[in-house]
């Protein structure tokens, strides 16, 4: 018993010497920030609208925040060597959760994107497939070089093709360009010519384009988004002309905490919209704030990605990176309506334990790759 709890408090304490304390101190405290959004957001419509306890939100908030701190300390002290052999069963484990969702999906307002499993209802598959795809694609980028490196870049393409049938079939169309987004980031970083990347951009964009124009029955609500956001007088922009009016309304310093009025107006502010409701009741200075840490730790991920000698884990730090600021920046676009509506969270803030638990596996797998034992790196046998 002594020997056990010796050894383990030994590796928390080699965890501690080598993790960079900067970075887990800004996950903590984003961690923390979306805790007290949460408690302002949700108390009063919980107690007033939906015949609940006052802290029934903030209580779940809090479940799904101890369940993600302890997946940040399990993933980022296992061995780098052990959890990259590992993450290719788990990516392909959350591929046939987001497969089984057409046949065992919830739906929620005409969208079939959750599974009710077991020990997780109401849980979002998409939300591990995207970490999970980053460290996929870098794998198959870097780590195969005895097969020609225009047939990685279209095995890589193959898997990204996948994902994004199963998630336009949903539908899911923010999330499909969000790691449509973060695929061509990486396919950038790793050197790939830059007038084929154009060519695939375009091919892409003109894909979605036609799939909106072929199949409207299933994608009228994105056509209707698209030309409400082009002319909101064409359609019905409740949701996002109230998000617009909450940040005027907040101006720099804000009405104060609980005075705001777009949780009670707009259902899920508290997900969607949590920028919104953040200007709203503590103004655009905050908001900044909060772009800045986003941004801080962008710059220092970035910064030890370009001194890593290892090409794998340089890609995948730059694909988990882009991948938060991407979907952070649409969610704020969305928010200030720079960008049409599309359902996105913001990672750590938003509630929801979905996108919880996978701003969880971008902070430990981020927190493991940034060690600074993180030259013992793994090489295929």
């Amino acid at each position: 018993m002594f020997s056990f709890s010796r050894e383990n408090t030994s590796l928390i304490a080699k965890w501690w010497r080598n993790i960079d304390k900067e970075i887990l101190f800004l996950f903590l405290f984003l961690f923390l920030l979306g805790l007290f959004f949460s408690f302002s957001s949700t108390s009063s419509v919980v107690a007033e609208k939906m015949n609940k306890q006052t802290y029934f939100f903030f209580t779940k908030h809090l479940i799904f925040v101890s369940i993600s701190l302890i997946l940040i300390l399990g993933i980022s002290i296992h061995d780098k060597n052990k959890l990259i052999k590992l993450f290719p069963y788990l990516f392909f484990i959350s591929l046939l959760l987001l497969a089984l969702i057409p046949l065992y999906g919830v739906e929620v307002k005409g969208s079939k994107r959750w599974m009710d499993l077991p020990f997780l209802p109401r849980f979002q598959p998409v939300e591990l497939v995207k970490p999970l795809f980053i460290i996929f694609i870098a794998k198959i980028i870097i780590l195969h070089e005895k097969v020609n490196m225009y047939k990685r870049y279209f095995y890589s393409f193959l898997s990204l093709l996948i994902i994004m049938i199963f998630l336009i079939n949903q539908p899911d169309l923010g999330q499909t360009l969000l790691i449509a987004s973060t695929w061509i980031t990486m396919i950038f970083i790793s050197g790939f010519n830059m007038f084929l990347l154009s060519i695939l951009g375009l091919i892409f964009i003109s894909t979605i384009g036609l799939i909106l124009f072929f199949f409207q029955e299933k994608f009228g609500y994105i056509i209707l988004r698209l030309k409400t956001f082009i002319d909101p007088k064409s359609g019905d922009n409740f949701q996002s002309q109230k998000a617009l009016d909450a940040i005027r309304e907040g101006g720099l310093t804000g009405q104060g905490m609980g005075e705001g009025i777009l949780k009670d107006k707009v259902p899920e502010a508290h997900t969607d919209y949590i920028i919104a409701v953040i200007s709203e009741e503590f103004g655009a200075v905050f908001v900044l704030f909060i772009v800045i840490i986003f941004l801080y730790i962008g710059y220092k991920v970035l910064n030890k990605a370009f001194l890593e000698k290892d090409e794998f884990i340089k890609l995948a730090l730059c694909g988990l990176v882009s991948l938060l600021i991407i979907q952070s920046f649409i969610h704020i676009g969305v928010n200030i309506r720079l960008l049409p509506t599309t359902g996105m969270t913001l990672p750590f803030l938003s509630y929801g334990g979905s996108s919880l638990i996978g701003s969880a596996f971008i902070a430990g797998i981020i927190l493991n790759f940034t060690r600074k034992d993180s030259r013992r790196y793994f090489k295929d046998e």
